[in-house]
């Protein structure tokens, strides 16, 4: 009798090295992402709020002269601190103001510049493909329009800009393969204009831009409900892109993504983010715009197509949002420095930059996902090869898939640098698909679910 032991071994040892590759790339702790979390400094944040709140009023209509009070002293030190950051990195940031004159609207009846700050870290290999992290410059109180009380503004929204600097400290010491942006965007609270600006920037000028993360009131642990916990965290998402065409409803009606946008899939990456890098936080992925019935700076970058998520406290505090500075009947209103918890703060931050990090170091997520698998047993996805030029550090792609009701990925397999895989009896009317591109490294972009509903653009 023939001797098929050797031959047995050699299959075994093949299916071992296979199982060893695939299990190498499922998931891998990168302890980059453990130095980012660990850099981010509470203090440093901290210094940064209260500078911001000492400038009296952020109001987008406020002094622009001043060096010491307003808008125009808010906007010129932002940018110094962004100066100096580049700096300390050789020059790795392109810092500039982005202004665009706005009158004639409701909150900006008379001519008036709204200028933001923008610094950008290019990336090495694919510098047209970016990722954004943003907060707002300007503040209010109770009346939209009064442009000389005093404003603190410190949890809305000095505390987003204060954790975009401090992101920006820590992730301009590496060098990534796609492109950071750090915004710190103006006229928020009169209707939206710097995130409206720098969205018609990024369309115009052809920006690869794969996710933006809002930041808004990251820094409140403390809800007008009672609940005073700094533990979690919110990431508003919205669902059907808001640029889908009819045709494209059409299709979604038979194939799903109604729960599977680019932004949606963001937050999963986002969520998972958390709980692998960051100590002591779980986020709530909401699936919604943005709170009931209202809207943050990444709805101008929904509204073009772009992927874009809210990242913010879970419990707020109507008192300390919007109000005049003022006690009444015993309750004291207003958004001082003291309704800030500052390690909070850094905490939110630090999810926001292992997020930068993870998608920026990762190829750019798969485009032209398609897939098939109608009356059959087995589900095929098939999606276009990524630029070798751009995307160097590509080791191949990962299909994901989780049942329909599943508010997470539940399950992977790592199929290689191919543009086109077979699960075997696995049918497709029971699951949601998706693929996601992975590096050399280990680092993996978000989840592509397939079609237009899911795409994260070319």
């Amino acid at each position: 009798m023939k001797n098929i032991l050797p031959t047995l071994f050699a299959h075994l040892l093949c299916i071992l090295a296979f199982t060893s590759q695939a299990e190498d790339l499922r998931y891998k702790d990168q302890g980059q992402l453990h130095d980012i979390q660990q850099q981010i400094n509470a203090k440093r944040i901290e210094n940064d709020i209260r500078k911001l709140v000492n400038f009296g009023t952020r109001h987008t209509l406020s002094d622009t002269k001043s060096d010491t009070r307003g808008i125009g002293a808010a906007r010129r030190w932002i940018k110094s601190e962004f100066d100096n950051i580049s700096k300390a990195c050789g020059g790795c940031l392109k810092v500039y103001f982005q202004s665009q004159t706005i009158q004639g609207e409701k909150r900006i009846p008379d001519a008036t510049e709204v200028i933001s700050v923008i610094a950008v870290q290019t990336g090495s290999t694919d510098p047209n493909r970016y990722v954004m992290m943003s907060g707002d410059i300007d503040s209010r109180i109770s009346d939209v329009m009064n442009f000389t009380d005093d404003s603190p503004g410190a949890n809305d929204n000095a505390s987003g800009v204060a954790g975009t600097l401090e992101a920006a400290r820590i992730l301009s010491q590496y060098k990534f393969n796609g492109s950071i942006v750090y915004a710190a965007l103006a006229g928020e609270e009169q209707g939206l204009f710097g995130g409206k600006i720098l969205a018609e920037t990024a369309q115009k000028e052809g920006w690869r831009l794969k996710a933006v993360l809002n930041n808004d009131m990251i820094g409140n642990i403390a809800g007008i409900n009672g609940v005073i916990n700094n533990t979690t965290a919110r990431i508003f998402a919205e669902g059907t892109r808001y640029t889908e065409t009819d045709a494209e409803a059409r299709n979604r009606r038979y194939t799903g993504g109604e729960v599977d946008s680019p932004s949606r899939n963001l937050a999963r990456y986002i969520d998972l983010m958390a709980d692998r890098y960051i100590p002591n936080l779980n986020t709530m992925v909401v699936y919604r715009l943005d709170r009931f019935g209202r809207g943050g700076h990444h709805r101008p970058f929904n509204d073009l197509g772009y992927p874009g998520v809210r990242i913010m406290e879970t419990n707020e505090h109507y008192d300390r949002q919007h109000q005049d500075l003022r006690v009444e009947n015993g309750v004291t209103y207003g958004d001082t420095i003291d309704g800030v918890n500052f390690d909070y703060a850094a905490k939110l931050t630090a999810l926001n930059a292992v997020s930068l990090a993870g998608m920026a170091w990762a190829p750019s997520p798969p485009a032209k996902v398609t897939i098939k698998g109608a009356v059959q047993p087995s589900t095929t996805l098939s999606w276009a090869a990524l630029d070798k030029k751009q995307n160097k550090q590509l080791a191949g792609y990962k299909i994901y898939w989780r049942y329909t009701d599943a508010p997470q990925w539940q399950y992977s397999k790592f199929v290689g640098n191919v543009t086109k895989y077979t699960l075997e009896n696995v049918v497709i009317d029971n699951y949601f698909f998706g693929v996601a591109s992975i590096s050399e490294e280990g680092f993996e972009s978000p989840v592509v679910f397939p079609g237009a509903a899911g795409a994260f653009g070319e």
